[in-house]
């Protein structure tokens, strides 16, 4: 394969701007509209906030609250939680859909990828043998099989049962 393509993802490059309402990393946490924003759970260093744009179904992402564009500019303390919700959103991920895999990992920096590139965030993303066929190629539509706000509750429900996953307040 020469090219990887994901024409779906279109309407999420022609959405970001620099626009007055902020970065949304920072913006979303600071309500307590959680569902609405698709925060799934808050630590207290980092958030897990679902994909709007996912590459695939139960697509996470955790983000820390802190606005960084690097993770080096993160405190010890961060990046170890960063880490830990990670693994505790695999743990998650795994109960809740049983993926045959993952990719995981971070774009820092637009020329790497990053369309939100001034607040770092790591991406989690379940695959699924055969979860890629004809239809984004051809039919230049990506099929996910369950409506994010199904996929939220699902989730939420394995997030809230894993033993040692209790959820912060929003930062003040």
């Amino acid at each position: 394969m020469d090219q990887l393509w994901a024409p779906w993802r279109m309407s999420y490059i022609q959405h970001v701007d620099t626009n007055d309402e902020g970065c949304i990393f920072c913006t979303k946490p600071e309500t307590t509209e959680d569902r609405k924003n698709l925060i799934l759970h808050r630590g207290n260093n980092v958030f897990v906030m679902m994909n709007l744009f996912p590459y695939n179904n139960g697509h996470l992402m955790v983000i820390p609250y802190q606005h960084a564009s690097d993770i080096i500019s993160l405190p010890p303390e961060t990046t170890a939680e960063l880490w830990a919700k990670l693994c505790l959103c695999k743990q998650a991920l795994s109960a809740a859909f049983h993926p045959d895999g993952f990719n995981i990992g971070m774009n820092i920096g637009r020329t790497a990828g990053a369309g939100i590139d001034q607040h770092i965030h790591l991406h989690i993303v379940p695959r699924w043998n055969g979860d890629t066929n004809f239809m984004p190629v051809i039919g230049k539509t990506k099929v996910i099989s369950q409506g994010i706000e199904e996929t939220y509750d699902q989730l939420l429900s394995h997030l809230n049962s894993i033993p040692g996953s209790t959820s912060a307040s929003p930062p003040s």
